[in-house]
């Protein structure tokens, strides 16, 4: 007998094993991120946040695992961004009509990226605050 995984396989002639999955993978998430830099302002503004404050978190007199939470807490915006994207399009190519449950589904991906841009304010916040004496003293 078959197991599901077996099955799904069996049934989706477009899955690759190996290294072509690996680069056929990586090709469609070049593509994802192309298309939503191309399609979502809101992404292209937060991708230009992103490429301030990550080289900038390296000049920060902050220790290793300050500057994860720094980066990551950028990064967790764009990760948020895109899925809200992807949930707005698969959502809008199903119709276009204003339906209740559609607009809940844009309204609670829409709220995810408010509460990661919280999030990475929260987050440098503190750690600015934290080591401010040492910032001013480094950039003076």
């Amino acid at each position: 007998m078959k197991t599901d995984s077996e099955t799904v396989h069996a049934s989706t002639p477009y899955k690759r094993k190996g290294l072509i999955r690996l680069v056929r993978a990586f090709g469609f998430s070049l593509e994802g991120l192309g298309s939503t830099l191309k399609h979502e302002a809101a992404f292209r503004q937060e991708a230009i946040l992103a490429a301030l404050l990550i080289p900038l978190s390296f000049w920060l007199p902050v220790s290793p695992i300050e500057q994860t939470l720094l980066i990551g807490s950028v990064l967790l915006i764009l990760i948020v961004e895109l899925l809200n994207s992807g949930l707005e399009a698969a959502v809008d190519d199903i119709s276009l009509a204003k339906r209740a449950l559609a607009k809940r589904a844009k309204d609670m991906g829409s709220a995810a990226v408010l509460l990661s841009l919280l999030n990475a304010a929260l987050c440098w916040s503190i750690i600015v605050i934290n080591h401010w004496k040492g910032i001013v003293e480094q950039f003076s």
